[in-house]
């Protein structure tokens, strides 16, 4: 597929999730064309220790990530790439749009590993006008090999100490960019602008990194906070 940006993301990273919303608001205003590819957290660390290296809830989190990936490999195969888009929107307002309900008692990691079974996928399925017979690839790791060879696609293109997102654009020439990390949606009429500002940065060969540690949790309502996008925070 000719895209004009490839997208690399993993349903479960709440900062992909939200660049990708960002992303859909400036494909609208200027006619881009997005392909929605795969990167796996879990493959990425796959040889890292996670009970010394991440909180208890990362392993299930980005184990959940690689079975839902491997639910959109197989969609993909037998549907073609145009089904990942609403499919991955459908994960992630689902995961991550959705606020907590107080009567739901179960742990995060319990939370987390919940989001990668079939009760979990197969109403996102249907959703996304998918059959619910797609939920069978969570558990068929036959899948891992296309995610992997993704996987490695996009590290191979900013280096492999990034995260998620990464972006291409004007592929398979052009430059690519882990991020940006945002923590909140830009009001509609600033999202082309923020965009330009950093397709103008990645642009120049000689950038590499504008990093700042200190910053708000993600505008999400599953984390108990949802924003406008003027910034008004709402608990």
């Amino acid at each position: 597929m000719d895209a004009d940006i490839n997208f690399y993301f993993d349903p479960v990273c709440p900062f992909s999730w939200m660049t990708s919303k960002w992303v859909r608001q400036v494909q609208k205003q200027r006619d881009y064309t997005v392909d929605w590819r795969f990167i796996s957290l879990r493959l990425i660390n796959a040889q890292v220790g996670y009970d010394a290296h991440f909180p208890p809830e990362y392993e299930a989190g980005h184990t959940t990530g690689l079975r839902l990936l491997r639910v959109a490999a197989r969609a993909r195969a037998e549907h073609g790439r145009e089904v990942i888009a609403p499919l991955y929107a459908a994960f992630g307002a689902h995961i991550f749009d959705t606020a907590p309900n107080p009567a739901d008692k179960r742990t995060e990691v319990e939370m987390r590993k919940f989001c990668g079974t079939r009760e979990f996928a197969e109403p996102i399925l249907a959703e996304a006008g998918l059959p619910l017979g797609l939920a069978e690839a969570l558990d068929d790791a036959s899948w891992d090999l296309e995610i992997q060879q993704e996987t490695d696609e996009a590290l191979s293109l900013t280096g492999k100490d990034v995260g998620t997102p990464i972006i291409h654009f004007e592929p398979p020439a052009g430059f690519a960019f882990f991020g940006p990390v945002i923590s909140r949606l830009p009001r509609d009429d600033a999202a082309a602008e923020l965009w330009d500002h950093v397709v103008g940065l990645a642009r120049f060969a000689g950038f590499a990194e504008l990093k700042r540690s200190l910053r708000e949790p993600p505008q999400l309502a599953a984390f108990g906070v949802d924003a406008d996008t003027d910034g008004k925070q709402e608990h």
